[in-house]
């Protein structure tokens, strides 16, 4: 259902989280949801963790979307409880106090989609394809859906709740909707590269710029403004900058 492995790289700790289903694509059943948001949420206890991989298991699907079963048997209350599981595994992912990759292999349909772009980055195979279906199923996209707009623009966000059409990995690459795009057998090598990048940031940094992305997503300017200050200020309290600063002005000397 849920698998987590747990990778030592130089700088920390990386949890490798995969939805395990890959004869249903993956697909995000009540129980699947549950476990999820309690294994993302079971991580924010390892003081040494640096990142996140969310994946799902399989070549053909990161997430296929919400389990149709489920979906066809719902009434208004359950409907109700049915979201907000949904809901409740997107805020683990966006409450993870350090960065998530997404790392898509394939289809990245409704929900699916929705936990991708809760994460703080998306690389994808280029045969991945990601869509919004919930409108030729009667029912409206919504919860995390309303990252979108955040994420791609109103224009293309509506594209795809209004249409319930797929786009193809190039399509997403250049409409924002994704980071990095590669070929199949190069995504792994894509994501070691990018954990490589965050894992040569500062830790304590690395998280006050997960508060703080999380932040201006939600707040107006101004509060942003002031809490990053804060966070600017608070990350002289260890001393770490001081000596970051130093070894980096001593590197350049020593390249001069």
């Amino acid at each position: 259902m849920i698998r987590t492995d747990l990778e030592s790289r130089a700088g920390g700790v990386v949890a490798r989280v995969t939805i395990d289903n890959p004869r249903k694509l993956n697909i995000l059943t009540p129980a699947v949801l549950r476990r999820f948001a309690e294994e993302i949420r079971s991580l924010e206890a390892k003081p040494d963790l640096r990142a996140v991989v969310l994946t799902g298991a399989g070549e053909k699907a990161f997430i296929g979307g919400a389990d149709l079963e489920t979906l066809g048997s719902l009434d208004p209350a359950s409907a109700r409880e049915f979201i907000g599981l949904i809901h409740d595994a997107c805020a683990a992912l966006r409450e993870c106090p350090v960065p998530v990759i997404a790392r898509i292999n394939g289809w990245c349909l409704g929900a699916g989609l929705e936990l991708a772009a809760c994460c703080d980055l998306r690389i994808a195979a280029d045969s991945a394809a990601f869509g919004m279906p919930e409108v030729r199923l009667g029912i409206p996209s919504v919860v995390e859906a309303a990252m979108l707009p955040r994420l791609i623009g109103a224009g293309r966000a509506r594209w795809l709740v209004l249409t319930g059409e797929t786009i193809r990995a190039a399509e997403a690459l250049a409409w924002g909707l994704i980071e990095k795009i590669s070929g199949p057998k190069d995504l792994d090598q894509c994501v070691n590269n990018a954990l490589d990048a965050i894992l040569a940031g500062e830790p304590e940094a690395i998280r006050a710029q997960k508060r703080l992305c999380k932040l201006w997503e939600e707040a107006p300017l101004a509060e942003s403004v002031r809490a990053s200050i804060d966070e600017f200020a608070r990350a002289y309290e260890s001393g770490e900058p001081r000596r970051r600063v130093a070894a980096f002005q001593r590197a350049r000397r020593k390249a001069r």
